[in-house]
């Protein structure tokens, strides 16, 4: 028969909490309804406060019957520890927690952890029943933590791939997840001096690779129409006509359109970083400022075409071409500007940081 689980932790707030797992998850749901648990938003289970111990020997006898084993975690709420872990980082942190019931639940995941280490293959081959997320809305940085598998403390710290690099599975940028232990001021330390530093420094590589990878798909698009226009001909050698000539040519600046998007996008947090007075081209400030202009012009027009704007195709695409030769041009610049820019380190921990009540935040499973 498939397994059906009930898994018992300690609250601080609430005392007695239940959260199912298993295939046959819905089993334990119905012993968990059938005794008066309660289940919040976080899809966690909570007994009411009249008379918790009789409801506890209850369970366990209605359990039983619906053939779920009932167990009690040594640990502690992982929404505890993640409230705990996250009041003492640097910045404001959201947490909520995130239940993975059905094994088949956590492969959600799996495109979207930025991992490089040991949580990231945990995913992938461990049962991880449940987890918590913790978000700093200004920096735009998601954290997962976890219990490491396998060990009966220590707890597992990886992040989410950045707004607009999502899907981050497999990158050679993604950031190596840490252990820390279960005191969360030491675990907090742990994630602001060594973890984040890495985070930021892997979300400034992925950019610039982004970056690159973008000019050069349209440079070698470039070429190819250059050299279609030069030979007025196909590249399978049949004769290019001038209707066909202006299709091509059109969609040669659509797609280059598309691929400049990510400059758009991801240059103006690299550009904040670039120092070149203080790097060995000085001389290189005059054509950043060109680069962020055709960036803003960019952006301007991007912004027109999402609002529904009334320019005309070939005047939209000049406009387009405009600041894409720009960075065709001087994009080399950019980029070993950007590559001297190391992003800035988190603030100095402080030792001790006040408790801030939860606020919700962004959920990724399935359902409850």
């Amino acid at each position: 028969m498939a397994d059906a689980q009930i898994i018992l932790a300690y609250a601080r707030e609430s005392g007695i909490v239940a959260i199912v797992q298993g295939e046959e998850h819905k089993r334990a749901r119905t012993a968990l309804a059938e005794t008066g648990f309660r289940r919040d938003d976080d899809g966690v289970y909570h007994p009411p406060v009249d008379d918790p111990e009789t409801m506890m020997a209850d369970l366990v006898t209605c359990a039983k019957r619906h053939h779920v084993s009932v167990h009690t975690s040594g640990r502690r709420f992982i929404g505890d520890a993640a409230r705990d872990l996250a009041s003492r980082l640097p910045g404001q942190w959201s947490t909520s927690v995130q239940i993975f019931s059905h094994p088949s639940w956590q492969e959600d995941l799996v495109p979207w952890i930025w991992d490089s280490g040991e949580l990231g293959r945990a995913i992938q081959s461990e049962r991880i029943p449940y987890a918590a997320m913790l978000r700093d809305a200004a920096h735009g940085t998601t954290l997962l933590f976890a219990e490491r598998p396998g060990h009966e403390v220590g707890y597992l710290v990886g992040a989410f791939a950045p707004e607009g690099l999502e899907e981050g599975y497999a990158d050679p940028h993604a950031p190596r997840s840490i252990v820390v232990p279960p005191f969360s001021g030491r675990a907090a330390r742990a994630v602001a001096d060594r973890f984040l530093p890495a985070y930021e420094q892997a979300v400034h590589a992925r950019r610039t690779a982004a970056i690159a990878d973008a000019l050069e798909s349209i440079r070698s698009d470039y070429g190819a129409w250059q050299a279609m226009v030069t030979s007025v001909r196909h590249s399978d050698a049949t004769p290019l006509s001038a209707a066909a000539l202006g299709a091509t040519t059109e969609e040669f600046l659509d797609s280059s359109w598309r691929n400049f998007l990510t400059v758009v996008n991801h240059a103006p947090p690299l550009m904040v970083r670039c120092r070149p007075t203080t790097s060995p081209w000085p001389a290189d400030a005059g054509t950043l400022s060109r680069l962020a202009d055709a960036v803003n012009a960019a952006e301007t027009l991007a912004n027109e075409v999402a609002l529904g704007g009334s320019a005309a195709p070939r005047e939209r695409r000049a406009r387009a071409w405009s600041a894409i030769e720009t960075w065709l041009s001087d994009g080399e610049t950019f980029l070993r500007q950007t590559r001297m820019g190391a992003p800035h380190r988190r603030p100095a921990l402080p030792v001790s940081a006040p408790v801030r009540p939860p606020v919700a935040g962004r959920p990724v499973q399935r359902g409850h």
